[in-house]
């Protein structure tokens, strides 16, 4: 059966491991390769098994680790071609690694399909990702969007398991120490999903045949578990939808100790 082990979540690094049939691929690549691999271990998870690394973009926190990691243990990486060459012109990989920009077409490993689909962030050519596994289970991973996009919408619908962006709640943001043009940022169509967008769009997914939802990229200093949580469980309740029987939700905090999903 797949399992899902979040890594890391948020401003300071993201990365996600999903597994099946004992091969393995990761999303994203933040914090540093050192800091990666003691979480891989720490979850007794061999880098060997991983057949390849997919990046959404290139942002920091998303590919802080990647130069490093990705030619330490020669593992092919896969994204966009305008992220691509972002990451080359930023020197964020070199020569020694193997990056292979992919289309909206997508890509097949020996135990995954991964498809990709656009994401509305202020980025060069984001992608979130949809991985299907052997058994026809789908994982989804949109955790950088501004909004779902009907593009993004339809990709998501019927996955079995969705890491869905929770970044922010409105009233932290608004009245914290930000500047005003970072707020109007995080707040644009091309910032971060809000608690109260995340909530709406956990209650379209459940509707839609998704039974676990993992709320991610929670800001330290504008969120906090509790009202991620509370956000997406209101909406989800007062809509007749139950907990622990109509679908499983949980906050994924900043560094992951719990067991894998497995599903």
């Amino acid at each position: 059966m797949p399992k899902l082990c979040p890594l890391y979540s948020g401003s300071s690094g993201n990365s996600y491991y999903l597994e099946t049939a004992g091969k393995g691929i990761l999303i994203d690549c933040g914090r540093s390769a050192r800091q990666l691999d003691n979480a891989l271990r720490e979850h007794e998870i061999d880098s060997r098994k991983i057949q390849a690394v997919f990046i959404t973009h290139e942002h920091t926190d998303h590919v802080s680790a990647l130069r490093v990691f990705a030619s330490r243990h020669h593992i092919r990486v896969y994204t966009s071609y305008g992220t691509a060459a972002v990451l080359e012109a930023k020197g964020l990989i070199d020569e020694k690694v193997d990056i292979e920009p992919m289309t909206l077409d997508g890509v097949e490993l020996d135990d995954f399909s991964v498809e990709p689909f656009r994401i509305s962030h202020d980025c060069t050519e984001g992608y979130g990702y949809v991985v299907e596994t052997q058994d026809g289970r789908r994982t989804a991973f949109v955790t950088d969007t501004g909004i779902i996009t009907p593009e993004a919408g339809n990709a998501l619908s019927g996955c079995d398991t969705v890491v869905l962006e929770s970044n922010h709640d409105v009233a932290m943001l608004q009245s914290g120490n930000y500047p005003y043009a970072l707020k109007k940022r995080i707040l644009s169509d091309v910032g971060h999903l809000s608690n109260e967008c995340c909530a709406e769009e956990a209650v379209r997914l459940v509707r839609n045949g998704t039974t676990r939802l993992l709320l991610a990229h929670l800001s330290k200093e504008n969120n906090i578990p509790e009202l991620a949580m509370q956000a997406s469980l209101y909406e989800l309740e007062r809509r007749g939808m139950k907990q622990n029987k109509d679908f499983l939700l949980c906050v994924v905090p900043e560094i992951y100790h719990a067991r894998p999903v497995i599903f």
